[in-house]
């Protein structure tokens, strides 16, 4: 059998991966399912402060296709998620991981899918703001999608969307709790940019032992406009 060379796709997850460990995006934790396997992401999210999903501490996998970045990989919650844009299974259904096909019927611009030039920061992006801002216009939850529209209608006087979020929040508190993990609830600890501090110890990682107090003053200005652009 010929000696095959190293995907592109192993390369690209990599330098990613180097990226993202270096300059993390801030409220998530990202971890390699296994060290050997560079197509299986652990993703921690931190639920933002401010807003219904404050003090939360969600778990997804992210798997890559063997030809990435030419074709999206998927996003899917470990976590049990109550919202009009993510299946019973998990499954996050958000335009920027559908494949950069015409489709008419789908209400989305070919320039709103998958391109090669995103990336899992984008990802992530997305994904966090999909979870504050909603897309109810082709829900992946119908029942969701109806309830945070009467919620969003009414101002928040209708609660019940905003109860069903909060006791999934509470109840990830015990996950953090197994997983070593302290959830931030400021602001100044979610902007936080947690650094892996090496290889071996990057499964281990614990949000407080990574708060830099002396963290120069151009991260803390990088941080706040990335912030702003939510």
């Amino acid at each position: 059998m010929a000696h095959q060379s190293t995907p592109s796709s192993q390369k690209a997850l990599m330098m990613e991966l180097k990226s993202l460990q270096e300059q993390p995006v801030e409220g998530f934790r990202i971890t390699l399912v296994e060290e050997s396997d560079l197509y299986n992401w652990e993703v921690a999210i931190f639920g933002p402060p401010n807003t219904l999903y404050e003090g939360g501490y969600f778990k997804a996998h992210i798997k890559f296709p063997v030809d990435y970045p030419y074709s999206p990989p998927t996003f899917r919650f470990l976590t049990k998620m109550w919202h009009p844009n993510i299946y019973e299974n998990g499954d996050v259904c958000i335009s920027i991981l559908h494949p950069p096909v015409d489709d008419p019927q789908s209400g989305e611009l070919p320039s709103e899918r998958w391109n090669p030039t995103q990336n899992v920061r984008t990802i992530l992006l997305s994904v966090i703001s999909l979870l504050n801002e909603p897309n109810t216009f082709s829900p992946a939850n119908v029942d969701a999608s109806v309830m945070f529209r009467k919620w969003r209608d009414s101002k928040g006087k209708d609660k019940e969307y905003a109860e069903i979020i909060r006791k999934q929040v509470l109840s990830t508190a015990a996950d953090a709790d197994r997983d070593n993990v302290k959830v931030p609830t400021t602001l100044a600890e979610y902007c936080v940019q947690t650094r892996v501090p090496s290889q071996d110890s990057s499964s281990d990682l614990l949000y407080d032992d990574l708060y830099d107090d002396d963290m120069e003053e151009d991260e803390e200005d990088e941080d706040e406009s990335e912030m702003e652009s939510f």
